[in-house]
């Protein structure tokens, strides 16, 4: 099929310029779904390379066992197959420590994992995956993805990170609203069916958003959310990266005034005080002046604070692990009211304002307006920096705003909560962020894979299309092709590697240096081959280059258009 789409856009009258030799990329990303999809009819769906080859399987509490897990039992013998200790209806209501081991969670239908380690369904990759599914006329793979997630949410009390047990305890950035009016919008639903499929929906689009506009999630008195983990201490999911939290005790080692709040030093030899307190024991060494010689004097022992692992798993469930936005590691990251988070409501606020009116249910679409219309005045009170031009993330506990510039500030265009006025301001800060081959996700060099030089699919497809949502398409599309071209030359390159049969698409880039070679020395190092948002996103931004301007596809209703604004003076 890819093959195929290369040569339509090859030949396509209505194409604005030739495109730039994408079919080897094309016909790779068709070929790869199949080699991404997971279903319960497979064996290998129950691995997890992240904690070794042990094979359990989890079904709900309460749901009868499905004939195709009965059938997974008898072809796979390896596989255990147990329930879940209770029934859930939120996260962090079992406790996943108790449990004889960590395993998958069952889903009914067959979805795309984004590749490598990350061998089941994530809840943000999903969404840039499922775009790129619907460009690539997998409808039926798609809709079943969302139907999973719907699955989660009854079954397992919210759209999880991923369909672990290890991750009962959190979701990732909320896009269910997204993925759902993607598929309606797609137009392949006849009408009755597109209304039966909101109906479908709706509910627990609803029970979604409430768990992140209750409890935990609230971000003090703002009225804003923030991202929050239920779990306690370590996170289970990275121990084939177990430098991870030592090397963390050695950066505030070295940086004493910021890890104050999130380590503290114990004695020699002391036990940690429950299973979630590891503690960690380092040399003190000194180097004799003017010599190679190195005398080890001393120990130190130290123990990261109970509010450190709550910013670590906070930091996972955003999605963004790891990055310094929120302090070092991402060790503040439940202490604020992100931009990124509360785009996202606003958006599922306005998607649910819509299927409501769809569903001729005049109240509830006023209820959900008027939602819509407090979390943008509250956005724009305690996040939008006027004088700087840039909408920047709120520390409650503190009262002040982050001054960490970083691409989630473009959220609000995709949302399209921003004014006209805020679209200029932001776009003439474009070029803090655009690269020779893309956005960076910062200006900050950390060494941590979410910030600078390291640029990203879902920040691009969002940033790209915010930017056409109010007319700015020369921006849009200088953006694209930077993209486009550092994926597909990139893809090339491997290509050439030896022992290389084919290039390969991966998770990130380098969008300063234009490669793949990624030099990351914080949190997860590895450049994972795949790579499913990748694809989905390559797609997209092909198609949104293919269409003439002005014409670009609304994927949500939204009032009318918005006055086309010329471009901004400041640029790269």
């Amino acid at each position: 099929m890819g093959l195929v789409l290369a040569m339509s856009v090859a030949t396509s009258a209505e194409a604005r310029e030739e495109p730039r030799g994408y079919g080897d990329v094309l016909e790779y990303i068709s070929r790869s779904w199949d080699v991404l999809t997971r279903s319960q009819s497979s064996c290998e769906v129950v691995v997890d390379p992240k904690l070794g080859d042990r094979s359990v399987l989890y079904l709900p509490m309460n749901l009868p066992e499905p004939a195709s897990v009965q059938a997974l039992r008898q072809k796979c013998p390896q596989v255990q197959v147990q329930r879940l200790p209770q029934v859930i209806t939120g996260p962090g209501q079992v406790d996943v420590r108790k449990l004889q081991a960590q395993g998958l969670l069952y889903l009914e239908h067959p979805y795309v994992v984004p590749g490598g380690r990350f061998n089941e369904m994530y809840g943000w990759d999903s969404y840039f995956i499922l775009r790129g599914l619907l460009r690539d006329g997998r409808s039926e793979l798609a809709q079943g993805m969302v139907r999973n997630f719907l699955f989660e949410v009854q079954h397992y009390g919210s759209v999880l990170n991923a369909n672990r047990t290890y991750y009962l305890t959190r979701s990732q950035p909320p896009f269910l609203s997204s993925m759902v009016m993607a598929v309606y919008d797609e137009g392949k639903l006849g009408e009755a069916e597109r209304r039966a499929w909101l109906e479908e929906a709706l509910p627990y689009m609803v029970r979604d958003y409430e768990m992140w506009t209750r409890g935990a999630h609230l971000a003090g008195d703002t009225g804003l959310s923030r991202y929050f983990d239920h779990g306690e201490g370590p996170v289970p999911e990275i121990a084939d990266d177990n430098r991870h939290y030592r090397d963390t005790v050695w950066y505030f080692m070295q940086h004493p005034e910021e890890g104050k709040p999130y380590m503290k030093e114990v004695p020699v030899g002391t036990k940690a005080d429950s299973p979630v307190n590891p503690v960690f024991t380092t040399q003190v060494c000194e180097q004799t002046p003017g010599t190679i010689a190195v005398e080890c004097t001393s120990q130190q022992a130290h123990t990261l604070t109970e509010d450190f692992y709550k910013g670590d798993r906070a930091m996972r469930e955003s999605g963004y692990d790891v990055s310094f936005r929120f302090g070092p590691y991402g060790a503040g990251t439940h202490h604020y009211a992100a931009v990124d988070l509360n785009s996202l409501l606003y958006k599922t606020e306005k998607d649910l304002e819509r299927i409501s009116t769809q569903l001729g249910r005049t109240a509830d679409a006023s209820r959900w307006r008027e939602r819509a219309a407090q979390r943008k005045e509250r956005m724009n009170r305690y996040m939008w920096d006027a004088k700087r031009g840039m909408y920047f993330d709120y520390d409650f506990t503190t009262g002040q705003r982050s001054t960490y510039e970083y691409a989630t500030t473009f959220y609000p265009l995709w949302a399209e909560q921003a004014s006209p006025e805020q679209a200029r301001a932001l776009l003439s800060n474009l070029s803090r962020f655009e690269q020779p081959c893309g956005l960076a996700m910062s200006q900050r060099k950390t060494g941590a894979q979410w910030d600078f030089p390291f640029g990203w699919a879902p920040a691009h497809l969002l940033s790209i299309e915010g930017m056409r949502h109010y007319g700015y398409d020369k921006e849009a599309d200088r953006l694209s092709r930077k993209y486009l071209d550092l994926v597909a030359g990139d893809f090339r390159r491997t290509s050439k590697l030896p022992g290389a049969k084919t290039g390969v698409i991966l998770e990130k880039y380098d969008v300063v240096a234009c490669t793949s070679e990624v030099d990351v020395t914080k949190g997860y190092r590895a450049n994972v081959v795949g790579f499913g948002w990748t694809n989905g996103v390559f797609l997209e931004l092909l198609h949104g280059l293919q269409q003439e301007p002005g014409h670009h596809e609304k994927r949500q209703a939204r009032p009318p258009a918005r006055e086309r604004r010329p471009s901004p003076s400041r640029g790269p």
